[in-house]
C-alpha cells in the first residue's frame, strides 16, 4: 500500500493529539448535557471510535450511511441515504462526526435532514476539512486539520474500500485513482 501513496500529511502521533484537544474541548462545551453522536458511515468510524473515548461526559452513539460519491472520486452533490437513525434525536443535542467536508453538499444535507427531525442542537466535528473545495456555506463546528485539495487516504479514508486501515492520513498517487 505504501507505494501507492505520495506523502503523509498528518501523522499518528498528531492525530492522537488533535483528538484529544477536540475531546477535551467537546467534553467541556457538553458538560451537563446528553450528546448523542451520530457517525457518518464508512469513513468516520475510526475518527468517532477515537473521539469517543476522549470524552469524559456520557454520550450516545448512533451511526448513518450516506453516499454521494458512488465509486468515482468526484461527489455527484446527489446524496442518498443508506442506514438511517435507529432512535428518534427530537430534543436531543446532536453532534454529526464526519470523516472530511470538501464540498459541502452531503453535510449540509444531512443537517438539513436532521433539524427536520426536531433537535434540540446539532453540531459537526470533522476530522478533515478542505475549504477550498466548497460549493455551499456550511463550517464545521469541530475541525481537526485544514487540509489540502489532494486525494487523501487513511485514518478512515479510503479509495474503492482500500486503506482505511492506514494509521495516517496521507496523499494517494494520482496514477492510482485516475
Amino acid at each position: 500500500m505504501e507505494q501507492d501513496l505520495a506523502r503523509v500529511i498528518v501523522t499518528p502521533e498528531q492525530i492522537r493529539a488533535r483528538v484529544g484537544e477536540l475531546g477535551a474541548q467537546i467534553s467541556k462545551e457538553y458538560a451537563g448535557k446528553n450528546l448523542l453522536m451520530i457517525c457518518i458511515l464508512k469513513g468516520a468510524f475510526i475518527f468517532m471510535s477515537d473521539l469517543v473515548r476522549k470524552l469524559d461526559i456520557p454520550v450516545e452513539t448512533d451511526f448513518m450511511a450516506v453516499t454521494s460519491y458512488g465509486t468515482s472520486t468526484e461527489s455527484s452533490g446527489v446524496v442518498r441515504i443508506l442506514m438511517d437513525l435507529e432512535r428518534s434525536i427530537e430534543g436531543r443535542h446532536i453532534m454529526v462526526v464526519e470523516d472530511v467536508v470538501d464540498t459541502g453538499l452531503t453535510l449540509k444535507y444531512i443537517i438539513d435532514n436532521l433539524k427536520a427531525r426536531g433537535p434540540a442542537s446539532v453540531k459537526v466535528a470533522t476530522f478533515l476539512d478542505k475549504p477550498s473545495r466548497r460549493r455551499v456555506q456550511v463550517e464545521p463546528d469541530y475541525n481537526g486539520y485544514v487540509v489540502p485539495d489532494e486525494f487523501l487516504v487513511g485514518y478512515g479514508l479510503d479509495f474503492s474500500e482500500k486503506y482505511r486501515n492506514l494509521p495516517y492520513v496521507a496523499v494517494l498517487k494520482q496514477e492510482v485513482y485516475s
